[in-house]
């Protein structure tokens, strides 16, 4: 009889849908045919159900869990409970099967109803509808389960064991059994193998939203013991580490089918998925990423405490000889690996929003900890020698160091596919790691990037003070300038006395920088200088023999030699010094007046990066011997 009225239910939603393509303006006529379909439904399916239900119930559905103590809940051999669905023989079997086909052929019905109804809508999202005969399946294993879980709720690992053993014994009967039923009733889009997989971990994770969350949350919010909600965010941690550990067994369940298109969309991620809980309630992802950056939070300060995490990697091992020597602190290694542990943590959350919020709430304020340290060294250091000591200039060297190593290391992890999908749906579009715009680390890579700059700038500065102060005496000694004879002039004192100094403090800040940011620092420091020596010797009105260009081409090589350990070209980095030199040289007394108006000849003897006013001034102060 409900087979009867389940064709004739069908031919009239067939005709139905022929009226509304042929007859639009018989909406209202339509309308009240719906009407008395839903009406008849409304009757047949809570009928089908029941007896379904109970059809079940004399297979001996659901089968014993009594076999699974919560001394043995995982073990790997169900042999002792037989499967109903593979043991049920003659016209048992076959009620069973004509009872599950009236339920899919129902639900194929109102998927059809829906879709007719829904024409021109969103109807993707509401057509789809768990599979009624596996829930009916999962339905009365989840209460009887749920026996067992009560007395399981300060061991949740056993909680876990035991669903996933059920759905792993009984999984492959849905494949061999009920799939072929399901294409019978031509119930399109469906496999019975994530069907059944969705089904438990959906009870399994409404379970934890009603049972053990609340426990947890109560114990962190409502008491005052310390102790209780210590144990409390230790037990939050370890629930999660289970259910990420769970979902991770059930997918892997789903893909042995084959049939899976892509668990990485959230929709089916979310299927099979228990962390679906925080979807439903976002102030518990909140608090688990509290819980989980303060976890981090506790392990880190260890390790920035530990002045051993401060020491260059080279300066411990050089694991790989022949290979420059890693000068990254160790902490950057350690910062780096405590990023990247909260990190993986919320790979299996199912909604790439609820992923990009946890990396915010928990990555962005490790690095901030990270950045305030380093500022904190650096300033620490500054605020006892000002820099003027070696010690303290390793010390923020050392500070730059971990910033760059850190830096470059969190620019590579963003290039994973994980960064580039979030920052591709905070865009609307396509990003990629470099785009400034995009990165969900941007704002942090830009303050790690403006720290280098400001301690590299400070160093450079503090370095260039002290060179400048040592050569006080050389630039005030005007009358050195004045010596006619071309012979070999010993080099000042001064400027020997600076020249030593700078010497040495760039052999320290070398062994304590990376080869990047050291070259920053010596480039800018070389700017300095060259400004220093232009702006107060060479247009300082000073006037200048044949053998005082002697002198200040012999002090120059000096300086040019020191920078050329690690240029070709020193020269180049010192463009007004240099340029004033050679000007200072190769001009003749001939050429004194009419220099300024031969750009050519300027251009010629390379003379490039001066202005004509400053061409003016220093051959106004050259004198040549008669």
């Amino acid at each position: 009889m409900r087979s009867v009225a389940l064709r004739s239910l069908k031919s009239t939603e067939d005709v139905l849908r022929s009226v509304v393509k042929t007859h639009p303006q018989w909406a209202r006529l339509v309308s009240a045919v719906d009407h008395r379909i839903d009406r008849a439904l409304a009757i047949l399916r809570p009928q089908a159900i029941a007896d379904h239900r109970a059809l079940l119930a004399s297979l001996g559905w659901p089968p014993p869990l009594s076999t699974l103590s919560s001394s043995n809940p995982d073990m790997k051999s169900s042999s002792d409970v037989q499967n109903p669905l593979f043991t049920m023989q003659g016209d048992l079997k076959l009620q069973y099967c004509e009872s599950f086909l009236a339920l899919c052929g129902l639900q194929e019905l109102q998927r059809k109803r829906k879709s007719r109804q829904l024409e021109g809508h969103y109807k993707d999202v509401a057509l789809y509808q768990p599979l009624w005969v596996i829930e009916e399946l999962v339905n009365p294993i989840s209460i009887a389960s749920q026996r067992h879980f009560s007395k399981w709720i300060e061991k949740p690992e056993y909680i876990f064991a035991l669903v996933y053993k059920i759905t792993r014994d009984y999984v492959d009967s849905m494949d061999d059994l009920l799939q072929p039923l399901v294409d019978e009733a031509m119930l399109s889009g469906y496999s019975c193998r994530e069907e059944w997989i969705s089904a438990m971990v959906s009870s399994l994770s409404t379970y934890l939203a009603k049972e053990i969350f609340p426990r947890y949350i109560t114990q962190l919010q409502g008491e005052s013991d310390t102790a209780i909600q210590t144990q409390a965010r230790a037990s939050w941690l370890n629930l999660v580490d289970l259910m990420i550990a769970f979902d991770k067994r059930a997918q892997s369940l789903a893909a042995h089918s084959g049939m899976l298109l892509s668990l990485q969309e959230d929709d089916n991620m979310q299927k099979m998925s228990t962390l679906v809980v925080f979807c439903d309630r976002p102030d518990w992802l909140d608090l688990w990423a509290e819980i989980e950056f303060s976890d981090s939070l506790h392990k880190l300060n260890s390790q920035i405490e530990d002045e051993r995490n401060w020491i260059n990697e080279g300066e411990n091992a050089s694991l790989l000889s022949g290979l420059e020597e890693s000068k990254s602190p160790l902490i950057s290694s350690a910062v780096l690996r405590c990023l990247s542990s909260v990190i993986d943590r919320c790979r299996s959350l199912p909604s790439l929003s609820l992923r990009s919020q946890f990396v915010k709430l928990t990555g962005s304020p490790i690095i901030h900890k990270f950045l305030d340290c380093l500022k904190r060294r650096c300033q620490e250091a500054e605020g006892l020698t000002a820099l003027t000591d070696d010690n303290a200039l390793i010390k923020v060297a050392k500070s730059v160091n971990a910033c760059s190593s850190f830096e470059f290391s969190l620019k590579e992890l963003c290039e994973d596919v994980f960064f580039l999908e979030m920052g591709s749906n905070q865009s609307g579009g396509v990003g990629t790691a470099g785009d400034s715009e995009i990165g969900v680390f941007n704002e942090e890579i830009n303050k790690l990037e403006e720290f280098r700059t400001e301690w590299i700038e400070k160093l450079s500065t503090v370095v260039l003070r002290g060179f400048d102060a040592l050569c006080r005496d050389y630039i005030k000694n005007k009358k050195q300038w004045q010596e006619k004879s071309e012979e070999a002039l010993p080099l000042t004192r001064s400027f020997i006395e600076a020249m030593d100094y700078l010497q040495g403090k760039l052999s320290v800040l070398e062994k304590g920088m990376s080869k990047a940011d050291f070259t920053r620092l010596w480039r800018s420091l070389a700017a300095g200088i060259d400004k220093l020596i232009f702006s107060s010797i060479l247009m300082g009105n000073a006037k200048f023999h044949d053998g005082g260009v002697q002198r200040l081409s012999n002090d120059l090589t000096v300086l040019f030699g020191l920078f050329g350990a690690w240029c070709l070209r020193p020269e180049g980095f010192f463009p007004k010094a240099s340029g004033g030199l050679k000007l200072l040289r190769t001009a003749t007394k001939q050429l004194k007046n009419t220099l300024i108006a031969d750009e050519r000849w300027l251009r010629e003897n390379g003379i490039r990066h001066l202005t004509s006013t400053e061409v003016e001034k220093i051959m106004k102060n050259r004198v040549f011997n008669s």
